[in-house]
């Protein structure tokens, strides 16, 4: 007797082993039809895995979440084979799921063209219509070899023959292709209802710069096609949005092949990170914070001593002088800890709370660098809190606090949090870790925060919590995050004098609620799209004159604004007022002040908003007390 327990718990007793599908169809054919595959023990399966011993048992229709990741990596298999059927010469090697998609690499004699993509696209549609049955067959690690050298693929070939040899190999076949892989995958190509080629790129086989360039076409699916269409008008948007364009037209910043992964911060652009700083300047002082400045440059053996070298390394841009090896710090927490170390420090003076605006250079890859979201120099707004044990938790509620009232002011409501746990390599030993991931998960439960696990996400040093913002057209981005190191101050010889007068290593949070300054200005840019909030705003308002007659007039007001603590410009030039208006409302200005002849002899102002609205005349004492208020 097989029994089969269900995720309502119910148990369904068979006779005889059974596959998933025949399972699904003991239940109903409507289901047994909407199943893509299995979780079977908690382990994926094709339908056509057979049950022979008591299981647990959860059906995977089209509708639940993990058919996704399934869905994309067979539509990645279907690309494949109307790759090779449009061109044979072609030879295929890998085709992963990743964020939002998926791609695959060919090896192909001449560059694919958006024609090609088309035509490819439409073949899949064609193979998808035709409800080609999708078949797994388990091979040796020789045969499997032996089979895709016999049709000459030799990058499969070579992937297959880096399996140990004992190993079973699983090739899934749908018609006239075979390829490689685990699985599992939906049963029939008719189950690929929605998805979309995105680009071409190129990318080095197994990611070295001395193999080969293969062309990866990008694509991604969804379960329905509704859910596909909701995606691509959410990349419509995106690129409406994009941070480097707006950064453009409203003259903020830019960048340039001299200075790779590094901003040219121009005037407007500076100003509005001089408002963010000053901001969580602010929020530092509340909160109890000692702002710090540490060297740009420092001894490799510090970098030895804290680990980072060894870990880190190949990251990091270094220098030699005076026979001395040196680094430009790819992050300020070493630093911190040399300025904790400075006196003996007592239990009473516990918690102490540092922060820097740290600026750090970290050596990113050329092919990862977008605008001012990835750099290669980058500020921080980085805190390490140096605690004791019994401290810990009420530290991290204290940050979370800190970091929702941040988020909250610059309009990031949405926010999801995640535990990282223990990664397979780390240092520290277990009961430290059960303790360290024990304080993070009661801070958030105390704060009654939904939180997810990622387990073996934590760095390798200790736990972390990670905060996701999620902007107005639905994208995710981390910025935020709290992470618990027993290590590094132990590493770097920092102690404290506890009560009973013994020496003790402390505890020390690392914490950052911005994260990058440059990337964060890039997501608040992105999700207000230019329309910053006038605390904000660069330049909050300017003045326009409609002749030269009002000059005098509209230069005394400007210097009024500004005296009274406003971000003002001014615009005199020769041009008429329409023309005017225009051309600062594309700059994204909150408020235009219009001067004409009667504003002139009654002392007043017309204000007109950038969404177009007119509020009209009125006192400039008027104006300046509701911006105030």
């Amino acid at each position: 007797m097989l029994n089969i327990k269900l995720p309502d718990n119910s148990v369904r007793s068979f006779d005889n082993p059974l596959s998933i599908l025949d399972i699904a169809k003991s239940i109903s054919p409507s289901l047994a039809k909407a199943t893509i595959a299995g979780i079977v023990d908690g382990i994926e399966k094709d339908v056509s895995y057979v049950i022979n011993a008591d299981a647990t048992l959860k059906l995977i229709t089209e509708k639940d979440s993990e058919a996704l990741s399934i869905i994309r990596h067979s539509t990645a298999h279907l690309l494949a084979q109307a790759v090779k059927q449009l061109y044979p010469e072609a030879q295929v090697t890998i085709g992963p799921v990743i964020e939002n998609g998926f791609y695959y690499d060919f090896s192909y004699e001449r560059p694919f063209t958006p024609e090609d993509l088309q035509k490819i696209e439409k073949k899949m549609e064609s193979l998808v219509s035709a409800n080609i049955p999708v078949t797994r067959q388990e091979y040796t690690r020789n045969d499997a070899i032996k089979y895709f050298d016999s049709i000459g693929e030799k990058y499969k070939v070579e992937i297959i023959s880096a399996i140990p040899e004992d190993q079973i190999i699983s090739l899934y076949s749908q018609g006239d292709f075979t390829d490689l892989c685990r699985g599992p995958h939906v049963p029939s190509t008719s189950k690929l209802k929605a998805f979309k080629l995105m680009k071409v790129a190129g990318a080095y086989w197994r990611g070295d710069s001395n193999n080969e360039m293969l062309q990866r076409i990008y694509g991604t699916a969804f379960r329905a096609k509704d859910e596909l269409k909701e995606y691509l008008t959410m990349l419509e948007e995106a690129e409406k949005r994009d941070h480097r364009k707006i950064g453009k037209v409203l003259d903020l910043f830019h960048l340039q092949d001299e200075a790779p992964g590094m901003v040219f911060w121009h005037p407007k652009g500076w100003a509005l990170w001089q408002v963010i700083e000053q901001y969580m300047r602010t929020m530092y002082i509340k909160h109890g914070y000692q702002e710090v400045k540490t060297p740009q440059i420092v001894d490799r053996s510090l970098w030895e001593k804290s680990g980072h070298w060894e870990k880190f390394r190949e990251d990091m841009f270094s220098l030699e002088t005076n026979d001395k090896q040196y680094a430009v710090k790819p992050m300020n927490c070493p630093c911190h800890v040399q300025i904790f170390k400075q006196g003996l420090t007592s239990y009473r003076e516990l918690p102490i709370r540092l922060a820097e605006f740290g600026s750090c250079h970290r050596n990113e890859a050329s092919g990862a660098l977008h605008g001012i979201m990835r750099t290669r120099n980058f500020t921080q707004d980085d805190g390490h809190i140096f605690c004791t044990e019994d401290q810990i938790q009420s530290e991290v509620m204290l940050f979370i606090d800190m970091l929702f009232e941040v988020y909250g002011r610059f309009g990031l409501t949405d926010i999801a949090v995640k535990l990282s746990t223990r990664p397979e390599k780390r240092i520290g030993a277990e009961e430290v870790w059960d303790k360290a991931e024990k304080s993070l998960a009661d801070a958030l439960n105390a704060k009654g925060l939904a939180f997810e696990v990622m387990a073996g996400e934590g760095a390798f040093y200790g736990p972390k919590i990670e905060f996701e913002v999620k902007d107005c057209i639905g994208r995710s981005w981390t910025t935020g995050s709290v992470q618990l190191d027993f290590s590094m101050p132990d590493r770097l010889e920092a102690s404290y004098i506890a009560e009973d007068g013994s020496k003790k290593v402390p505890v020390m949070l690392h914490r950052a609620i911005c994260g990058s300054l440059e990337r964060f200005m890039g997501i608040l840019i992105e999700h207000h799209a230019g329309d910053l909030p006038l605390w904000l705003a660069p330049v909050q308002m300017t003045v326009l004159n409609i002749s030269e007659k009002q000059r005098e007039y509209a230069q005394s007001l400007q210097k009024q604004l500004i005296a009274s603590g406003f971000r003002c410009n001014i615009d005199l030039s020769n041009e008429k007022i329409g023309y005017k208006i225009r051309e600062n409302t594309l700059q994204k200005i909150p408020y235009l002040i219009i001067i004409g002849d009667k504003e002139v002899e009654t002392a007043t102002i017309t204000v007109r908003r950038r969404d177009g609205s007119d509020l009209g005349g009125m006192s400039v004492n008027t104006f300046i007390q509701s911006l105030s208020e």
